[in-house]
C-alpha cells in the first residue's frame, strides 16, 4: 500500500487498524484502544535484551535477557478483549552488587547470574468509542501484575500491582498516534502494608511506509506521586523505543532499539519478535 496522502486513504487505514489493532502493538508498550475483534486470537512472542539494568530492591545490576516474552489476547466481543502476558525465563548476568533493602539473597550467593520467570500480567480492554471524523477512539484498560517472580532471585518485586488506563488513538494520513494516561497502585516490596500510587503515561507514533512496512516509536513510563523518596521498586521509570514492523499475511515481524531515561532503566537494549492473529471461534 503506498503512503497515504488523502483523508479517504486514511479512513481505509483506520478500518484496517480496527480489525487487527492489537497486532499493531509489538514492539511498543503503549496500548492501542482498538480491540482485535470478536472471536479473534492474537499470539505474540519475542526476545528482549537490556544492558545495564538496576534492581534497587536487591541492589543487583547487570544485563537482562527475556527468553521469550509471550502474550495472548482473546477477542471476547467486538469491543472487548482479554490479555495475558508473561514469560518463562528471565536471566540477569550480574555485573555489580549494591546495598538494597532486600540484598540478602542466599539463593544466589556467590553466583554471577540469576534467573526467574516473568511476572504474569492479566488485563482487560474495553473500547468506549470508535474513531470518527474530528475525534480519536477511546478505551479503558485494567491490568493486574501477579507476583510470579520471587524476590529471593533478585529480579522480581514479589508484589501484586494494579493498573488502569485511558487509551486514545487517531490516524492522521499515514500516521497512527496513540496516547495512554492512567494510574497504578504498586505494593511496597519491603512492607506488605504500604503502597505507592504512580502516574502512568505513554505515547507512540506508527508511520506507514508501504502496505507491509511501518516505522514506530514511543515513550512510556511512570511517575511516583509519593512525597519524598519512592519505595524501592516503585521509582520513576521512562523508556524510549524506535523500531519497525513488517507484515506479510497474518504474520507481523518487529524489532526496536530501547533507550532508558532514568538511572534504573537499561542504558540501551533491543527487542525483536512476531505477532500472529487469526479467527479462532464464533462469538454467540
Amino acid at each position: 500500500m503506498p503512503v497515504y496522502r488523502t483523508l479517504a486513504t486514511a479512513a481505509l487505514f483506520t478500518l484496517a487498524l480496527s480489525s487487527t489493532a492489537a497486532a499493531q502493538q509489538r514492539p511498543l508498550t503503549t496500548e492501542d484502544p482498538e480491540p482485535i475483534g470478536a472471536g479473534r486470537l492474537l499470539i505474540e512472542g519475542g526476545v528482549d535484551y537490556e544492558h545495564d539494568v538496576t534492581y534497587p530492591i536487591s541492589g543487583l545490576e547487570g544485563n537482562l535477557w527475556r527468553l521469550p516474552t509471550v502474550g495472548v489476547s482473546v477477542g471476547i466481543s467486538s469491543i472487548a478483549e482479554l490479555q495475558v502476558d508473561g514469560g518463562p525465563f528471565n536471566r540477569l548476568a550480574i555485573t555489580s552488587r549494591n546495598a538494597g533493602p532486600l540484598s540478602d539473597l542466599p539463593d544466589i550467593a556467590g553466583q554471577n547470574s540469576t534467573h526467574d520467570v516473568e511476572d504474569l500480567v492479566v488485563a482487560a480492554k474495553i473500547r468506549l468509542a470508535p474513531e470518527g471524523v474530528g475525534h480519536p477512539s477511546f478505551a479503558l484498560r485494567f491490568a493486574t501484575r501477579l507476583p510470579d517472580a520471587e524476590w529471593q532471585h533478585g529480579i522480581g518485586p514479589d508484589t501484586t500491582d494494579f493498573y488502569s488506563y485511558l487509551l486514545m488513538a487517531k490516524t492522521v494520513q499515514s500516521v497512527r498516534i496513540v496516547a495512554n494516561i492512567g494510574g497504578g497502585i504498586l505494593g511496597d516490596p519491603t512492607d506488605g502494608h504500604r503502597q505507592n500510587d504512580v502516574l502512568l503515561y505513554g505515547g507512540s507514533l506508527a508511520r506507514a511506509i508501504t502496505d507491509q512496512t511501518e516505522l514506530v516509536g514511543e515513550i512510556n513510563g511512570r511517575v511516583s506521586t509519593r512525597k519524598g523518596t519512592p519505595f524501592p521498586g516503585t521509582e520513576n521509570r521512562s523508556v524510549v523505543k524506535f523500531g519497525g514492523r513488517y507484515t506479510r499475511g497474518s504474520i507481523r515481524l518487529d524489532a526496536a532499539a530501547i533507550f532508558g531515561l532514568t538511572a534504573v532503566d537499561p542504558t540501551i537494549g533491543f527487542t525483536a519478535g512476531f505477532t500472529y492473529v487469526f479467527h479462532a471461534f464464533n462469538v454467540p
